[in-house]
Formats: structure tokens, sequence, C-alpha cells
């Protein structure tokens, strides 16, 4: 499909002068970085900002689903007069002028929402909102030229066709019919025309109404943005844009004509009504239409009602005597040589998920999507901070899951790996969060705790939590005042704390070390009783520090200077005198 658009232009440009001009122009035009020979996935040497291999390229976020074509007008002055019948094959937008320019104001509204939402939670991704706007427009012609309700709904439903092999991916079922209304094949939908597969993991709630729903436009462009936001990419890097970009739909006629859309939105836009946006006309996969949708369909049910006249899934070919691809011959998934998964909470687990691609004579299989989904009350994900990843197997039949990452949540989780586009016998991988730790305590007060029957100890206690070496930040702690060494429960005398209401405590609990590692304990007070106390210091994963507090009485007076004579009679005696000696 993506061949065809190339095809088209060529053939449009022999045709027309105005039409080599628009193309000519355009290409000059491409942000930098924008090549044909690197796929775009070239990011800055020494930069980790690369998606895994095959990992969301293979899918794209629409399947690689066929897409508008049509070309942003030309900056000039005087737009060329329209194309000739001949060369319309290539669009028409270098007619419009300005009126490209406009979006529709709910849509307009939704890409800029989701802008500021992503700077938010993902700052390092610098989305631009006009990034979104381009892939709106190539992939549904800005939902129809803002065919939505005021909430961001799509009046009528936008699908692209069925994935059925059939000149396009071949994507089973894998929602039920529950957003295409097909429950053979898979179809892209809505705004940005997610695949229901992906939007299963990546859509979001862009309007607040507690329902993530692609045909909905808020939901669909904030979607869009945390999926182009995945593996760390940063947008301000012309590298990792493409890639980005090239992860939505592995196609470089993709990538070249979204860029050349969002340098177009760049150069300025302007708020249009709802439902007067301009149409698109001319799709990748060689079909015409007025914006109707990408499946050309013009009658479809409100947003929440799965299609009944959705078009009907073609009766997929018998008993192929060859099979069509590398997945058909797929049997089912083995574990590769997959370690213990285990790793505190917030750290990243040491090891990564490896599974292999079988036949049924236990061959292996390349070229093979994985897809691996994190389940169970968790909020562990892979590197990105996403819970679904696809992977290609390689030449070996392998395909190593992203390295995942602890959240905070304790306790075990499962990651289920399964063949894309096909039912066969998957893996399931157990992981488990254990709490954070620390192995070793250290006081980090340099000065002596003591204090004086019934006063305030003028420092606090301060201790320096380490796990194997490292900072231990964010690990939990007790405190208590014991009676001896020998003796930890908890001492009735000798210094407190104190609680909120100024109640005198011997024991806290709930205390965590700061992001440096460090345990300040709030300030202790002495009642009457003197001698040397002990406070011990516990945290989770075994780390204990024993500190000795002293209270004692005041030292008395000093002695008051001696006298004179005083001094006198402590001198030396003199010299004998000769009486004495003789």
């Amino acid at each position: 499909m993506a061949a065809q658009f190339g095809k088209r232009l060529r053939k449009g440009a022999a045709t027309t002068a105005a039409a080599a001009l628009a193309v000519a122009a355009l290409s000059a035009s491409q942000a930098p970085g924008a090549t044909t020979g690197d796929t775009g996935r070239q990011a800055n040497a020494g930069a980790s900002t690369s998606a895994p291999d095959g990992a969301g390229a293979a899918d794209g976020a629409t399947g690689n689903s066929p897409y508008y074509t049509d070309l942003p007008p030309l900056n000039s002055p005087k737009p060329s007069a329209s194309p000739t019948a001949s060369s319309s094959s290539i669009g028409t937008a270098v007619s419009r002028g300005a009126a490209e320019a406009g979006i529709p104001a709910t849509v307009l509204d939704a890409y800029k929402k989701a802008e500021a939402e992503l700077r938010s939670s993902k700052p390092g991704c610098n989305l631009p909102w006009q990034l979104l706007a381009a892939i709106g427009k190539v992939e549904s012609g800005q939902a129809r030229g803002g065919d939505v309700d005021a909430e961001g709904n799509t009046l009528h439903r936008i699908l692209g066709p069925q994935l059925d092999g059939n000149g396009f991916a071949l994507i089973a079922d894998t929602d039920g019919g529950k957003y295409d209304g097909n429950s053979q094949y898979d179809q892209a939908v809505g705004p940005m025309q997610f695949i229901p597969s992906t939007w299963a993991w990546a859509g979001r709630d862009g309007n607040g109404d507690g329902v993530k729903d692609p045909n909905n436009v808020y939901d669909a462009a904030l979607a869009a943005g945390h999926y182009l936001c995945r593996y760390g990419w940063d947008l301000s890097v012309q590298a990792d844009m493409n890639s980005a970009i090239l992860s939505y739909n592995n196609s470089q006629d993709y990538l070249n004509l979204v860029l050349s859309w969002y340098e177009f939105y760049r150069k300025g836009t302007h708020s249009v009504p709802d439902g007067t946006g301009t149409l698109p006309s001319h799709r990748s996969d060689g079909s015409t239409g007025s914006g109707s949708g990408s499946d050309g369909s013009t009658t479809k049910p409100t947003k929440t009602t799965p299609s009944p006249d959705a078009p009907t899934p073609s009766t997929p070919s018998t008993s192929p005597t060859v099979p069509s691809t590398a997945t058909d011959t797929v049997d089912h998934l083995e574990d590769a040589g997959t370690a213990t998964l285990t790793a505190m909470a917030g750290d990243a687990f040491g090891k990564q998920i490896s599974t292999r691609a079988e036949t049924v004579a236990g061959r292996v299989v390349a070229k093979v999507r994985v897809r691996f989904t994190i389940v169970g009350d968790t909020d562990a994900t892979f590197a990105g901070g996403e819970s679904v990843a696809t992977v290609v197997t390689d030449s070996k039949g392998v395909a190593v899951a992203p390295a995942l990452q602890a959240g905070e949540k304790t306790g075990d989780f499962t990651v289920h790996a399964s063949v894309v586009g096909r039912t066969v016998k998957g893996v399931d991988y157990d992981a488990t969060v254990t709490a954070r730790a620390a192995d070793t305590l250290a006081l980090a007060n340099t000065t002596s705790l003591t204090c004086t029957p019934g006063g305030e100890f003028a420092d606090q206690v301060q201790a320096k939590a380490t796990y194997q070496g490292a900072v231990a930040d964010k690990v939990a702690a007790t405190a208590t005042l014991v009676k001896s060494a020998d003796d930890t429960s908890t001492n009735d005398k000798g210094p407190y704390f104190k609680d909120a209401d100024g109640n005198a405590v011997r024991t806290l609990t709930d205390l965590r070390t700061d992001a440096n590692g460090l345990l300040t304990l709030p300030k202790l007070y002495a009642d009457d009783s003197t001698g040397t106390f002990l406070l011990r210091i516990t945290t989770t994963g075994g780390a204990t520090l024993t500190v000795e507090l002293t209270v004692a009485a005041a030292d008395s007076s000093p002695s008051p200077s001696p006298t004179a004579s005083e001094s006198a009679s402590a001198s030396p005696s003199a010299s004998p005198s000769a009486s004495a000696t003789s």
C-alpha cells in the first residue's frame, strides 16, 4: 500500500509541471533527518532512545492500515490552478491554500489538551500538538473534517478495511467486535485509527468521562501522544521523532507525508467550526473518497454500539497448501531460558523474558511477532512505561521482551507471551516485586547525643541506609526506645518522642528514608531518669542500628580561683637559709 503512494507521486509528477513543483517543494521542506535509507530509525550516537527490535514497528498503532495521501499546499502566495484530471491522483491540496490550515475546533482542542497532559506526565518527550494534527490529518482527515459532537465523539464510525491479509496485514479479531463490529478480523478504529489490539493497552481517557473510547477524539489524541512517547523518545530530536512516527505506521512514505503536514501546521493553523474542515481525497491503497471514512462507509452507528452494517468479513481461504506467513507455521511458544524474575520496588528487573516460537515439530520460527502483556494487580511496566510490548523473533526464533521496571506496589504478577495474529499455546512468566530494603544502617550524627533530665536533646538522630553499597531510598523503618541490648521491649522511662498531641511515645512506625537514604527522627525529650539509654532503628531488609542516648545532670559550678596566700603555700619552698644548713 505504501508503494502505491510513491507510484502515484511519480505518475502525477510526470503529467503536470504544477505537480512536479509541488513534490519538489515538499521534498525540500522535509524536516531534518527525514531520510529514505535508514527508515528514520537511527537515534543519536550513544543514546538509548530507539525501541527494542521489532517493538511497535511490526504492529504499528494502525496495523499499517491505509491512510490518506493528500499533500499539504505549497507555501506560495499564488496557489497553482487545480490539477488536471490526469494528475489528480497526487491530491488536490496544492490548490486549497489557507483552508487546509483550518483544523476543526474540537479536534484542535483535543490535540492541544493531549500535548498539555504529556508535558506534565512525560516532559522529556517534548510532544508537539502539531505532530498529532499531522497524524490525525493523514489517518482520518481530522476526524472527517470534524464530524464530532461537543464531547469529541465521532458522529459516524471511522473504520479501516478489515485486516484479513488480502492486500493488508493479517490480524485476527482481538476484541470480539467491540470497537470495529468485526468478530473475525481487526479493523483500525476512530480518528487516530488504532487497531483494537493496540487500543487494548494504549487506550487513554482524555475527556475524563471514565471511558477509554477510540471513537472519541480526546481519548484517541491522548492515546496517540502516549504511544509516540514510548521508549524514552525525545520528539525534539529528529531521529526520535522519525522512530516514533514509523512505530505508528511502518512506511517511509508515511513518515515523509506526516513530516510534511507537521511542518505545514507548524507554520500556522487556525480553528474552524466542527464539520467544516477540508476533506481528503486519496488513500494509500489506491481508492478515493471524500473523507467519509477510511473504509469508505457513509452510514455508521453512534459511538457506543458496534456497527450493524460494518463490512462483512471475507471468507478466508481454506486448507492452504503452503502457509502464507511465518506466523502460520507457529504451533506454540516456549520459554527460552528466562531466569527467576524478582526485583525490589522501584528497581529494574535484572533479567529479561525470552520466548521462542516453534513449529509442531519443534523447529524455531523467525520473524514472528510476539506480544508480551503484563497482567495482575501491579504497577510494574516495561521500559517506556507501557504494559504491553511486541517484539519480532530473531533468526533463532527468540523474542526478548523489553526490561521490566518494578513499581511501588509489592507482590506477584504475570507476563503473558502470545503470538500476534494467531491463537496458539503461549507462555506465562511469574514475577515478584519485593519491598524496598536496606542491609546497612549507620549513624550520621557527628555530635554526642546527650541531654539533662527534663530537657530536650539538641540534635535529632539521623541514620544513613544503604543496600549493597548503594543509597537505599524510600525504605520503611521503625524506631524504638528499648530496655537493653538483650531486651528489645519498649522502655517505659528515659528519652521519648512526642505525638501530635504532645504525649510521650517511645516507638515510631511508618518511617521512611528519603531520596538520599537518610532517616531523620523527630526531636527527642528526656524525663527525670538519668543514665544511658538505647534507641534501636530497624529497616525492611534487616538493617539494624543501636544508638546510645545519655541523660545526665549538669556539671556542678567550677571551683573558685585560689587566693594569693593559697598560691604561695602551694608554691615550691625557697632555697634553704644559712641557719638551716648549718
